[in-house]
């Protein structure tokens, strides 16, 4: 093997009669390179994108709803212990929702009302963690006129607040009266803004304490809107979810999980992952041919070379090995030079993000990245079976050519 291989690197590094197969053995490299590449480098930025808005998601969201088919859940202290005692379950507490009108001096905004408990808020979500200003047990603080809120960023920008500023909320649904429900208005103070870094959420979303938000729907009982459950494994969701289904006691609670809430996005992306994995297959598919065709080229240019080798009684099989070496030694560079660029660029995306997004358009303030070994292991295998490929027909060409016939005209 030896001979072969020593033979096969001579025919890749001259430079002197042939430099110009070694310039095309060198693009040949260059071609299995960027797609390599480019396939590291996409296929991390679709993982973290899909990581990132999944992680932000299920940080603002539970990875469990409950609600009841009957509109509010009246027993909500007796479930939440319940759901605690589940397999699986890290923490719960309820939650109100509605949407309700925020103004100020400097306008007025619809937003997303989310009524929750502080003391129980930071096991279940992520709120405390995106706290930018302020602190959540704020919320319950009775210390000013008026009740604690917590705004978004984006929120709190557009309408000129800060904590301690004062808004007012307006509820369609506020109180009831012999003409039916008439709008009401509540004072809130501002106790903490928070950044997501999704603008979905940083600009139409607030944070109160549930007896707030019971004052401000009008409700006179102490009901909420649903439970919120977080899960020590995210992926287990579906089986914990039939566990409380069946703690709780079924009918009429209706269980819901984050895969289920967001199946339509997370399925969109996952094809889009494909769909471009299988596009940028193809710039390695091009650099292959480019093998095929540098070997060719080679074979043409060698078979003086191939008839003295099998004169001096080298067989067919090494001569076809002289050319799959040479090959595969070509797509093994390519593949190691992409590796080393794709994984560069990668770090340099994710260190300085030098790469921003329109946070209206992509939910997202910049391009993350995730790199998957699973997925390094395909593009290594995928780009080295297709050089690999690439050697065979080259190699069989090479392994079938006649001694007589080639130095016949010699």
């Amino acid at each position: 093997m030896r001979l072969e291989r020593f033979i096969a690197l001579r025919y890749l590094l001259t430079k002197r009669h042939h430099a110009f197969i070694s310039v095309i053995s060198w693009v040949a490299i260059l071609g299995v390179a960027l797609g390599v590449a480019a396939l590291i480098v996409v296929l991390g930025v679709m993982n973290g994108f899909s990581s990132e808005l999944r992680n932000k998601i299920l940080g603002v969201n539970a990875h469990v709803i409950i609600t009841s088919l009957e509109g509010t859940i009246r027993d909500h202290d007796r479930l939440v212990e319940q759901a605690r005692q589940v397999p699986g379950v890290a923490g719960a507490m309820p939650f109100l929702h509605s949407e309700v009108l925020l103004s100020s001096p400097l306008g007025v905004k619809g937003v997303v009302l989310r009524g929750i408990d502080p003391d129980v808020a930071q096991g279940v979500i992520t709120l405390v963690k995106d706290l930018v200003q302020g602190h959540v047990q704020a919320l319950s603080d009775d210390d000013q006129p008026g009740r604690g809120i917590i705004v978004g960023s984006e929120l709190a920008t557009r309408l000129g607040l800060r904590v301690g500023s004062p808004v007012n909320m307006l509820s369609p649904a506020g109180q009831r009266s012999a003409a039916g429900f008439s709008p009401s208005v509540k004072p809130f103070i501002v106790k903490g803004i928070f950044h997501t870094g999704m603008y979905e959420f940083d600009s139409s979303l607030a944070y109160v304490s549930i007896p707030a938000a019971q004052n401000v729907l009008g409700l006179r009982e102490d009901v909420v809107s649903g439970l919120e459950i977080r899960l020590s494994d995210v992926y287990a969701a579906p089986r914990v979810a039939e566990g409380l289904h069946a703690a709780l006691g079924g009918f009429p609670l209706h269980v819901r999980t984050w895969m289920e809430m967001n199946q339509s996005l997370f399925a969109a992306l996952e094809l889009e992952k494909t769909a471009m994995s299988v596009i940028l297959a193809m710039i390695v598919l091009v650099g292959s041919f480019s093998i095929i065709t540098t070997l060719v080229m080679l074979v043409m240019e060698k078979t003086k070379d191939i008839a003295v080798l099998v004169s001096m009684g080298a067989d067919a099989k090494q001569v076809g090995r002289i050319f799959i070496i040479l090959g595969t030694t070509i797509g093994t560079v390519g593949t190691l030079l992409g590796f080393g660029f794709g994984l560069l660029l990668c770090w340099l995306l994710e260190r300085y993000q030098f790469i921003t997004l329109p946070m209206d358009v992509y939910l997202l303030d910049h391009l993350p990245v995730l790199l998957q070994w699973t997925d390094l292991v395909m593009i290594a295998l995928a780009a080295m079976s297709m050089c690999f490929v690439a050697t065979l027909y080259p190699a069989r060409k090479a392994s079938g050519l006649q001694p007589a016939e080639a130095l016949r005209y010699e």
